[in-house]
């Protein structure tokens, strides 16, 4: 189990997370949800270790930020919104980054084993076509389902992901998500992720924590973060309403 106790991080002296508390057990996963600002990457930052923490982040009862870095990578995977790499590196190459943690050692090579995860985490992002071409030649879309594949490349207990359907089409968002909640079920894993768009957290989250001000305004299944008022009051905006009268003018 993932487990957030009453996390507080930030930047610069300035605490962006106040005190958040949650859970994700494995075999789930977990949407947070909020407009900009409100902490969410921020949060993701702090439970991958990346940013220095008050309360406890644990994983399996282990506190996250006494894993040496070779046993965090092996446990926490975390795509963000940047996950820029500048070099010229094939879509082979750059999804087995992820296999690195798991060499033996210093000099270590990928071997067989490693070989096949790399090539099972590609095709299962649909680029075994393309798995040799350069990722300077790839479009934002195809590069985001590169990063996606490196971490599954990782084998990470935990892939926190933010916006990972960014500048994907509809059926590749709704194949990669498909996929994802797959890979929890069938490997005992979690996935904790930053949506946007409301309607891919209505259809594919399992619990949703919804925050503002670095803050858990409401947190549940889907429909009962979505449908409350506290979504209006988050968003200033009738989203629900917005929602429903969109769908009215596809009939």
């Amino acid at each position: 189990m993932l487990e957030i106790k009453e996390v507080r991080c930030g930047y610069d002296n300035k605490e962006i997370v106040k005190g958040v508390s949650f859970n994700v057990e494995r075999g789930n996963n977990l949407c947070i949800v909020g407009p900009n600002g409100c902490g969410k990457s921020t949060l993701l930052k702090s439970i991958a270790n990346l940013l220095d923490y008050k309360g406890n982040i644990t994983l399996d009862s282990k506190e996250i930020s006494k894993l040496n870095r070779k046993d965090l990578a092996k446990n926490v995977a975390l795509m963000t919104q940047a996950s820029n790499i500048y070099f010229p590196y094939t879509v082979y190459e750059t999804v087995a980054l992820g296999r690195y943690a798991h060499l033996k050692g210093l000099f270590s090579r990928i071997n067989k084993e490693d070989d096949e995860i790399i090539l099972n985490s590609i095709a299962n992002v649909g680029l075994m076509d393309i798995k040799d071409k350069l990722i300077s030649e790839l479009s934002g879309g195809q590069l985001q389902r590169v990063y996606l594949a490196r971490a599954f490349a990782q084998d990470p207990d935990v892939i926190l992901l933010d916006e990972p359907t960014n500048h994907l089409d509809l059926k590749c968002q709704i194949e990669i998500l498909e996929y994802l909640n797959k890979w929890t079920k069938e490997n005992n894993k979690i996935v904790v992720a930053v949506l946007h768009d409301l309607n891919l957290v209505q259809t594919f989250g399992e619990k949703v924590v919804m925050m503002n001000d670095g803050k858990i305004i409401s947190s549940g299944t889907p429909k009962e973060v979505l449908s409350g008022e506290k979504l209006k009051e988050v968003y200033e905006v009738d989203v629900k309403g917005f929602m429903i009268d969109a769908l009215e003018k596809w009939k």
